[in-house]
């Protein structure tokens, strides 16, 4: 992953000189100070950029590279959204890069979110699925979780989902919030953690 030094007496001059010679917005740069001297006679700021868009070249690669060593060759789509990425990979076996439970899928997008943080020092937000299984799992989910939440509103009784990975329970915790007199809580360790919703009165 390309990364630039720069260096100037203070932290805001040595990120203006990276944004003229590197032509950019600060939003597309990851931008950390790495040395400060702030003596009388002597000021320095070191700086490391990062380009985004590096970062993401950077994931395609180890994505190439994990899934090679699969004897998979896979296709990538991406999509940019305001506050993430999303990444959608093909192969000519998706099964296997899904897993039981979206197991493998999962653990691919830790070893890769656990890379890039190692290279950049924060997290990149991203969102890694495999032949769209996430977003057709979250309208299935959201489809059960609307009826589960009419029932719960309706005999204000609470009621037990089925387990769920964090991602799919943020989902869930998210659309109960916005609907009146139900609230969410998470319940149970590892792979039987689950969410229960439950109907408060106010």
């Amino acid at each position: 992953m390309k990364k630039y030094s720069y260096q100037a007496k203070t932290f805001e001059e040595a990120k203006n000189l990276a944004l003229r010679e590197l032509m950019e917005q600060q939003e597309n740069l990851y931008i950390k100070e790495v040395e400060s001297v702030n003596k009388l006679f002597s000021k320095k700021s070191v700086i490391e950029v990062i380009r985004k868009e590096d970062v993401l070249e950077y994931i395609k690669e180890l994505l190439r590279n994990i899934t090679g060593y699969m004897d998979l060759t896979i296709n990538m789509e991406i999509k940019k959204r305001e506050d993430s990425v999303n990444i959608s990979i093909y192969s000519d076996n998706n099964g296997i890069l899904i897993g039981k439970d979206a197991r493998t899928l999962n653990a691919l997008s830790t070893i890769i979110k656990q890379a890039v943080y190692k290279e950049i020092g924060t997290y990149y937000n991203f969102v890694l699925d495999v032949s769209d299984y996430k977003e057709k799992q979250q309208h299935f989910i959201e489809k059960a979780a609307k009826q589960t939440a009419r029932d719960v509103a309706r005999t204000k009784v609470e009621a037990k989902l089925d387990p769920m990975n964090s991602y799919e329970r943020r989902f869930i915790h998210n659309y109960v919030s916005e609907i009146d007199n139900l609230t969410t809580e998470s319940v149970g360790e590892g792979i039987e953690r689950h969410i229960v919703i439950k109907y408060v009165e106010k």
